[in-house]
């Protein structure tokens, strides 16, 4: 297991071993302009229960979500198909600044709210038709700082890092096809945390 839970940039340097590319560069903002972002993200984002079809039987999470885009793109994924919503201002600073940083374009964004550390994200891929094969996508993290894992679906390595406020992580290439990630649950978390994941639709 490759442990990464520090501080600090590590742009230049992929965190997989193998079979994809993860980059983490670290805080890109000051804690003020995260803390204002965190704030109107809060604010202005129509925030909604995640929905998923499990076992035939139609669920809803503690965990909110929201899809905006350049467009009225759909998105599938658990069985459920959400309508992009139109850019807020806050979404539009937030994805030139990280398509700057980046080098990339992203066309739209799911937004996750996680009131407190009782709320996580089980292992998974995001390998949706929808999403362009083996594009980027550009995960922005406000408030609470939590531990985000990696793992190899045939090898079963792992690679794990803390997602600090204001940071930016980018998954490309074949990441999605060869590796699984999540974001555990924790007791130690009591504040919300609010992550962004710029991506590319490509229909």
């Amino acid at each position: 297991m490759i442990d990464l839970f520090h501080k600090g940039s590590i742009e230049d340097k992929n965190l997989l071993p193998k079979d994809g590319v993860v980059n983490y560069y670290g805080k890109v903002m000051s804690l003020a302009h995260a803390n204002i972002y965190l704030q109107k993200l809060m604010e202005t984002i129509a925030w909604k229960p995640d929905e998923a079809v499990i076992f035939g039987k139609h669920i809803f999470t503690k965990r909110k979500v929201a899809w905006y885009g350049e467009r009225e793109f759909e998105y599938t994924y658990s069985k459920t198909t959400k309508e992009a919503l139109v850019w807020t201002p806050e979404l539009l600073e937030l994805k030139v600044l990280i398509e700057h940083k980046t080098g990339e374009t992203f066309n739209s964004c799911l937004l996750n709210l996680y009131h407190n550390g009782d709320e996580g994200m089980a292992w998974h891929s995001d390998g949706e038709k929808d999403l362009k094969k083996n594009g980027a996508i550009g995960s922005l993290s406000f408030g609470a700082e939590r531990k985000f894992y990696l793992k190899h679906k045939i090898t079963k390595e792992t690679v794990s890092l803390t997602l600090e406020n204001g940071s930016l992580l980018v998954m490309k290439g074949e990441t999605q096809s060869h590796w699984l990630h999540r974001l555990p649950q924790t007791r130690l978390v009591s504040k919300p945390r609010i992550n962004l994941t710029f991506r590319t639709i490509t229909h």
